[in-house]
Formats: C-alpha cells, sequence, structure tokens
C-alpha cells in the first residue's frame, strides 16, 4: 500500500521578513501514522536546514488545549530542545487552523512545552485571531525551561577555543548542562564581526558552542549571540532560541533584569524577545515567523 504524501512547510521563524531569521521544515504526519527513525533523518537530511520538524496530533489527552507531538531533527541527529522550529511548528498550526485555539501544548523530550498566540503590541485590531487574512499580526510566545550552566569550562585547552573564533580574545568560557561551550567576548561588536574556523570549533570539547556579547550602546539590544554545531551537521545556527535558555539567565544576572531584546548575529540575523521568570526557571521567547514555501513529501 502506498504512503500517503507528508504535507511540509518551510517557514522562517524569528523574523518578519522572508529568507530571514531562522529556516525550518514542519512536517505534519497522521495520528496513525508510522514512519521509522531512518526515514525521519533522511528527510532532515533531504531539506539539508539547521531543523526538520514532525508533528503528530495527539486526540487523547486530558488537556483543554490542542496537544502536538514534536520532535526536532538536524540534518546528522535527533535533539532534545530547539525554539525555532518550535516557534515555527506553531505558527504552521495558527495560519493553517489546525490549532483553533490561541494555545498549543508539545510533547517533547523536554517535556510538555507551550506556544501561545498572543497579540502584537504595534497591531491594535482586537479582531485580530478572527480574521483569517491578518498573518502577520501576532506574535507567538514559548515557555521553554531554563538551561543552567555547570560551571566554568575545564574540559581542554582555552586557545582551542580561540583558535575556533579566529584568536578573537575571550572573557570566560562556561558549560551548559546541554552540553555546549558558553563563551563570553568583550563586547556584541565582537561577536558579530567572528570568522568562525568550523574545522577549529568541531574539535572543541562539547556539542556546540554559543558566543556572546553585551549590546552595542544605542543599538536597542541587551546583548548579541551566536550559535556554532557542526557536530550535529549545523555549522551555525541562524538564530537559536534555545540558546537563549541560557543566555537570559546569565544576562539577568549580568545586568540586573529580567525582560531582554537579543539580537542572533549570524548572517541572516534575527530578533528575540527574551523573559526570564527566575523563580519558575521558565524563559519566554517572543517572536514572529513567516512560511516561505509548501509541498508534499512522496517518497
Amino acid at each position: 500500500m502506498a504512503k500517503k504524501p507528508v504535507k511540509y512547510c518551510v517557514v522562517d521563524a524569528f523574523t518578519e521578513s522572508a529568507f530571514k531569521g531562522n529556516p525550518a521544515a514542519v512536517c505534519l504526519l497522521e495520528e496513525d501514522e508510522e514512519r521509522d527513525e531512518e526515514w525521519l533523518q533522511a528527510v532532515a537530511a533531504e531539506f539539508n536546514i539547521s531543523e526538520t520538524c514532525y508533528l503528530t496530533p495527539i486526540l487523547n489527552h486530558s488537556s483543554a488545549n490542542p496537544r502536538f507531538r514534536l520532535r526536532w531533527f538536524t540534518p546528522v541527529a535527533e535533539v532534545n530542545l530547539c525554539g525555532h522550529a518550535t516557534l515555527a511548528a506553531a505558527h504552521f498550526l495558527f495560519t493553517s487552523h489546525l490549532a483553533k485555539a490561541n494555545l498549543i501544548e508539545f510533547s517533547t523530550l523536554s517535556g510538555i512545552l507551550t506556544a501561545k498566540r498572543i497579540q502584537d503590541p504595534r497591531n491594535s485590531d482586537s479582531s485580530l485571531f478572527h480574521n483569517s487574512e491578518a498573518r502577520d499580526g501576532f506574535l507567538i510566545e514559548l515557555d521553554f525551561p531554563v538551561v543552567p550552566l555547570d560551571g566554568d569550562f575545564n574540559g581542554g585547552d582555552t586557545s582551542a577555543v580561540c583558535k575556533g573564533l579566529n584568536g578573537a580574545s575571550v572573557i570566560e568560557i562556561k558549560k551548559t548542562s546541554k552540553d555546549d561551550l558558553f563563551v563570553v567576548l568583550p563586547s556584541g561588536k565582537t561577536v558579530a564581526e567572528i570568522q568562525p574556523q568550523f574545522d577549529e570549533i568541531e574539535k572543541c570539547a562539547g556539542r556546540g558552542m554559543i558566543i556572546t556579547g553585551s549590546g552595542p550602546p544605542g543599538s536597542g539590544f541587551d546583548f548579541y549571540s551566536r550559535y556554532f554545531c557542526p557536530k550535529l551537521g549545523v555549522n551555525e545556527d541562524p538564530v537559536c532560541g534555545s540558546a537563549h535558555c541560557v543566555l537570559a539567565p546569565y544576562w539577568s544576572k549580568k545586568l540586573g533584569k529580567s525582560d531582554f531584546v537579543a539580537y542572533q548575529a549570524s548572517p541572516r540575523g534575527g530578533i528575540v524577545n527574551v523573559h526570564l521568570d527566575e523563580k519558575n526557571q521558565r524563559v519566554f521567547l517572543r517572536g514572529k515567523a513567516v512560511a516561505v514555501m509548501e509541498g508534499s513529501i512522496v517518497a
């Protein structure tokens, strides 16, 4: 029996403009549709962008909100948390009217995560959520867990990190609980100007590397960041939502605040509005998204 085509949509997340932000392929599976791990990974490799995610509706559950199973894959491996692909998945569900509520729950490897559709403060039209043509008038807020820093880096030579960052000066290096290096640079300007040496970064300890620095005066941003992960087939993640789960608590301590406007200074660029709920150890990420292509997987 031939398999049903799988509908997909490629969505640029954390941007208001097509071909900016971070692209994710969102694939919709039927509730009773079985696709093996090899197929899921092969499709992700075929798209060959930072993340491909798979949505499966969960019809029998106790929540009043619509719930979907959500899995994330890079071109070479499954990961247990991804912000921009979650934003992309929520955008797809909201704009295609597959979720008729303003709150969606996702069952993931990181537990139940939520995405909420909220009105853009710049758009005062209260009929927003009832107008099918109002495609760009809302933000999506993700509710994610804080990712702790495990302490100072002691997994190897600091010079190797500097080499991967093309000789840049480094203020401090820490390790996250997700096994990423967390590297603080002298300024956001330094972050933006880094010419990463991916072959050298791949040799460094840990899964990937987050680099960050304070926002330049007058930029309107609290901090800049970038994320490199060649070991998972993503040299540079254009806008990494999950990295902000560790960036938010770090910069909260440095700046003495809990609300941030953050800029991911990759070549594509992206803006993330961040709120830290320190008491409950949650990070709320807000952003927009734009669908850029859609189709069906027939293999």
